[in-house]
């Protein structure tokens, strides 16, 4: 007799999951069993059923012995199809139940669920079983085995696309019999079906589902990223897309007084910074345990939000504070870049005015992994933009904002032209910066920078300019002319993301000979020592 294939099932009530069953029963190589472990539940957590003692005394209630003998017990067919709620997934299960056969996951929004639910069970967080399916899910991850996750919203619109993507994914060829089934009850029903089963035993097939207006709960959400994209719904499923540095997959991230899991880490849509990019924000940079110009970064993220006139501005101590809470969380002392955002906060309604917040502002710290993203060895290539930088008159670039529109539409710009970065010009045509660093250039020796008038007076920028001082350089800071930019001998952009690069190509000119200069290697070096010798000590961080 060939090895019976278990199949396992898992979902919260009311999920569709009996008339899946119902489906699956219909295959002609198949045998099905309702819910198996119930009578283990019931045991073993006390719960409380109408049909409780019936279940007790027609199943058997050791768990143990029901995974061995009935689940995966010797059978008749190729296959077995175990219709489990997650719920059931209680302690003390052997832990064959899951490292055997082939699982997957049936979800369906909990707002489609309540309305039938409290008919014989009230419903409650443990009953309702989302957190329990996101445990059984991790739980498989863990074990190299990713299971299948489908939605029974799709399997409405949609059931034999769903239905073949299921069996394509569980390795089992698909069966036509699996969309129709007779209306009745069925010899396979376990013994609550009087209690559950009433409408179910009306169908013959699946049907579509009622409309509700109303979003599903997180953990929902959570599962129903990880469906399979089925193309007659959907469109063609595109695929994950890689991290730069794939350690930042498992992030924890502040928003607004909350340390969450990368996934979870989201705003309101009546927020300032998506009604209309109305916040401020800062770039750290964390060097052996050490915040680098924290206090200067700070200084400019207050000014920058009392120029907006944001109100119930949360304190240094606060800021501070969450931002060494997502570093500790999250391990991170070294080759990390911090995203700090205040944004002016969330409205009671959209709308333009900053009447409408009401809630205070909200804090965001984003921590990454991230080393300097420009090629500081060997130099990047920039090109000009005709997006040209904002006037004073329009935006004072001296307000650390997020409204960087222009900035993205040069970085556009930078990209078709496949150069690293874009050279913004001021209204008059000269050089401000780039759409994401300030710039210097170095001629005879002499090191020159534009003018902060149309452009960020970035904090790396200052330091640059005290290190070049202080290494006995001749700095100039005075309008600079793109021509001056070309026939520079050496140039490099500043910024705390990136640190100190070489700028080795203009607009397809050569710049000096077309490496790394002496002047940029000299104030690289003065940098890094810098970065080594300063910072604001993270605490709770003990290096070892």
């Amino acid at each position: 007799m060939e090895e019976i294939q278990v199949i396992h099932s898992w979902s919260a009530p009311r999920s569709l999951s009996t008339s899946l069953m119902y489906s699956f029963a219909q295959r002609d190589d198949t045998e099905v069993l309702d819910e198996p472990l119930y009578a283990n539940f019931l045991q073993v957590t006390g719960a409380e059923r109408p049909y409780r003692e019936e279940v007790l005394s027609t199943m058997d209630s050791d768990g143990n012995k029901v995974v061995k003998d009935v689940i995966f017990g010797p059978g008749e067919k190729r296959y077995r199809f175990c219709k489990h709620m997650a719920k059931q997934r209680v302690p003390g299960l052997a832990d064959d139940l899951m490292k055997n056969g082939k699982h997957f996951i049936l979800i369906r929004s909990p707002l489609d669920i309540l309305p039938s639910f409290e008919k014989v069970v009230p419903p409650s967080f443990l009953e309702l079983g989302l957190a329990g399916l996101v445990s059984i899910y991790s739980e498989l991850c863990e074990l190299g085995k990713a299971p299948p996750i489908i939605d029974a919203a799709d399997l409405q619109k949609d059931p034999e696309a769903v239905l073949r993507g299921l069996c394509e994914d569980l390795d089992i060829p698909f069966q036509e019999s699996m969309l129709k089934w007779e209306a009745g009850p069925k010899p396979v029903d376990g013994v609550w079906a009087p209690w559950w089963y009433k409408n179910v035993h009306k169908s013959t097939c699946f049907t579509p589902a009622r409309e509700y207006p109303l979003q599903s709960l997180p953990f929902y959400n959570m599962l129903r990223r990880k469906t399979r994209r089925i193309s007659s719904i959907t469109g063609p499923p595109l695929p994950t897309p890689s991290l730069p540095v794939p350690a930042n997959e498992k992030i924890l991230v502040w928003v607004a007084g909350e340390i969450v899991p990368r996934d979870s880490a989201k705003v309101s849509v009546f927020d300032s910074v998506i009604q209309g990019g109305d916040a401020v924000w800062e770039g750290l940079r964390v060097y052996n345990g050490k915040v680098f110009k924290l206090d200067k970064h700070l200084d400019r993220l207050f000014d920058s939000a009392k120029a907006l006139a944001f109100t119930n501005v949360p304190t240094r101590t606060e800021i501070k504070g969450a931002i060494y809470k997502t570093l500790n969380s999250n391990g991170m002392f070294e080759n990390t870049h911090i995203r700090l955002t205040l944004t002016r906060g969330k409205k009671v309604t959209s709308g333009m005015s900053p009447a409408f917040n009401l809630y205070g502002c909200t804090l965001i710290v984003l921590a990454e992994w991230k080393p300097p993203i420009y090629d500081n060895t060997g130099g990047i290539t920039l090109v000009t933009a005709t997006t040209r930088r904002n006037s004073p008159n329009n935006l004072d670039s001296k307000i650390h904002h997020n409204n960087l529109l222009n900035n993205i539409l040069a970085k556009v710009e930078g990209n078709l032209a496949k150069a690293d970065d874009a050279i913004m010009l001021d209204k008059d045509g000269y050089v401000s910066e780039t759409n994401a660093t300030n710039i210097f250039l170095v001629k005879k020796g002499r090191v020159a920078t534009p003018h902060a008038d149309y452009c960020l007076p970035g904090i790396t920028r200052a330091t640059v300019m005290e290190l070049v001082v202080k290494e006995n350089l001749v700095l100039e800071e005075r309008r600079l002319s793109l021509s001056e930019f070309h026939t520079a001998d050496e140039v490099w952009t500043t910024g705390t993301m990136g640190e100190l690069t070489p700028v080795v190509m203009i607009d397809g000119r050569v710049i000096g000979d077309g490496e790394v200069g002496p002047v940029t290697r000299q104030v690289q070096t003065a940098y890094k020592n810098l970065t080594e010798e300063l910072g604001e000590p993270i605490p709770m961080y003990c290096k070892t």
